[in-house]
């Protein structure tokens, strides 16, 4: 007899172990909302799905594997080259290229989901040697009654007993076990009469208690019926939500056309975020102060330079000299910088107290925050515009430490990074930043001019102003990526420094100064953030940033020269 493995031809092999064979290719792995997808080596041998680093990492060992057997494949709804793989708590979302090999990596996991290994043999192929037959065989007995060692009967009435002689002899008759006994069978019948009456009249009475206690026993079995059956209800609740189970870390609950998260469970993430932050700063005691928290400036970008380089200090080219006349900041954005700052002037330092189109959404002393709520194709653009005074302080200093990116450093912890693209002029710069990215909202970038200037007073009873202007542009060396959402800005801080004459000769002191400050800000963030938690993000963190940046430039200039 020939050896099963070495007969037959290849087509007369199992075509399951296939199956066994390894597979692998490349595929985009969602791995945290930091790094997002990323190319890995997935690998697929048996029913056992596991994944590389890359296809030349394989000798350092997989860095996770999943089994199949129980897994949930599911194609997504929206992204035709997506699809999730789920086991119980652990879920894989890979993207392939295109729609086509999305399909057929479905297929191929769908055919390896169970292993041929793992196939159950049928019971009526059990070999006669195997554990298992010996042990129901032995659990199959019949007991056979001897016989042999009965007594039988005889005609005569007489019993005969078989034994080892195979001879049969009378052991005794009937009259005879009657005188050797000597039962009394009239007593035995009446005390078994008696016997068997107690019996009946104990049952009976057992039968009539139990008559008696059938409706309390099912009252107690229709109320353990209905605490079984909520008990089945709420484990088939808990299965279903189980299965329905967020997983908050994946793509499908950030910031999206398709977020699976609400705007109430949005707002919820936002506020936690704010809190945190807030918290840590007061636990850590930090002096410095934030612009925004890190939230507020993924939805809101301030448009500030924030110095996470080396600081492009203009502390030396801050002379009133330099700033009055704009004729020699001369660059390629020139029109555009004189165009944004007469327009800030123009409409900026406008009272929109008793404008209907203007609502006052925080008043706190001298500060007011007025908001104009404005939706272009679902995002918000609501244009800001703050008023405060402060004393103490000049509009020269405040533009100063709010424009100078020697400073920022101290006060602005919100930025991932920062680059100076270019420098247009003394008073010009190009800037890039990137803000800090807080779960659930998209991270953001913005690429914009900030321009410093003194702006002489046509009548010489009011007051001259200091504003810096920063606006959003484009670069060449710097286009919108996919990995940040470009927020578009036009920011203005616009300050006049009022003085009152001091008492005689004395000389002007910081007692003597008033300074008042117009902040204004059309942000539009982009993305797909709900107007609701953008709302009251502004709402909440707008008046925070200008209380907090002039407190900060008043502790910064308390020791120093004024400067006017």
């Amino acid at each position: 007899m020939s050896d099963c493995s070495s007969s037959g031809s290849d087509e007369d092999l199992d075509p399951e172990l296939e199956l066994l064979d390894e597979l692998g290719g490349t595929l985009s792995k969602w791995t945290n909302y930091i790094h997002g997808w990323q190319d890995r080596w997935i690998v697929l041998k048996g029913n056992i799905l596991s994944y590389y680093r890359s296809a030349d990492e394989k000798e350092y060992g997989c860095r996770g594997s999943i089994c199949l057997s129980k897994a949930v494949i599911t194609p997504h709804e929206f992204d035709e080259c997506r699809f999730d793989i789920s086991v119980n708590d652990s879920v894989w979302y890979l993207r392939a290229e295109h729609p086509l090999l999305r399909q057929q990596w479905i297929d191929t996991v769908e055919l390896h989901k169970v292993s041929p290994s793992e196939a159950a043999k049928p019971l009526d192929k059990l070999p006669l040697g195997s554990s298992v037959f010996l042990i129901v065989r032995d659990q199959v007995w019949v007991a056979e009654p001897d016989w042999e060692d009965f007594p039988t009967s005889r005609p005569d009435g007489d019993y005969l007993l078989n034994n080892n002689n195979s001879s049969k002899e009378k052991l005794f008759s009937v009259d005879s076990l009657k005188g050797s006994l000597g039962i009394d069978f009239k007593g035995e019948a009446i005390t078994f009469k008696a016997t068997t009456a107690g019996i009946l009249s104990t049952l009976s009475h057992c039968i009539d208690i139990l008559v008696k206690k059938e409706e309390s026993w099912q009252r107690r079995l229709d109320k353990e019926i209905e605490r079984r059956r909520r008990a089945e209800d709420a484990y088939k609740a808990a299965l279903t939500e189980l299965k329905k189970k967020p997983h908050y870390g994946g793509p499908d609950y950030e910031e999206g056309p398709n977020s699976l998260i609400n705007e109430e469970e949005f707002f919820d993430a936002v506020e936690a975020a704010l809190d945190k932050h807030d918290q840590i700063e007061e636990q850590v005691m930090i002096q410095p102060l934030f612009l925004f928290s890190p939230l507020s400036l993924a939805l809101f970008p301030s448009g500030s330079p924030v110095s996470w380089v080396q600081p492009h200090s203009h502390t030396s080219s801050l002379s009133s000299i330099d700033l009055i006349s704009a004729s020699d900041d001369v660059h390629r954005f020139s029109a555009q910088v004189e165009e944004m700052v007469q327009s800030h002037m123009t409409y900026s330092l406008q009272d929109v107290g008793g404008d209907a189109n203007w609502q006052l959404v925080v008043e706190e002393g001298d500060m007011k925050v007025y908001r104009r709520e404005v939706e272009e194709n679902g995002i918000v653009l609501d244009p800001l515009k703050a008023t405060h005074a402060v004393r103490g302080v000049t509009g020269h200093e405040v533009c100063h430490y709010f424009w100078d990116t020697a400073f920022r450093n101290d006060w602005e912890t919100t930025v991932e990074s920062f680059q100076v693209v270019e420098t247009l002029s003394d008073k010009a710069v190009i800037i890039h930043q990137t803000h800090k990215r807080v779960w659930p909202a998209s991270q953001r970038d913005v690429l914009y001019v900030s321009v410093i200037r003194k702006i002489l007073s046509t009548n010489e009873n009011d007051p001259d102003t200091w504003l810096v202007c920063n606006f959003s542009v484009d670069h060449d060396s710097y286009p919108p990526s996919a990995r940040c959402i470009r927020a578009k800005i036009n920011v203005a801080m616009i300050c006049q420094t009022l003085i009152s004459p001091p008492e005689g000769d004395k000389e002007i002191t910081r007692d003597n100064i008033l300074c008042k400050i117009t902040y204004v800000a059309n942000v539009n963030p982009g993305g797909w953030a709900p107007a609701s938690v953008l709302r009251a993000v502004a709402k909440r963190e707008y008046p925070k940033f200008l209380k907090r940046f002039t407190s900060y430039v008043q502790e910064k200039t308390s020791d120093e020269a004024i400067l006017f």
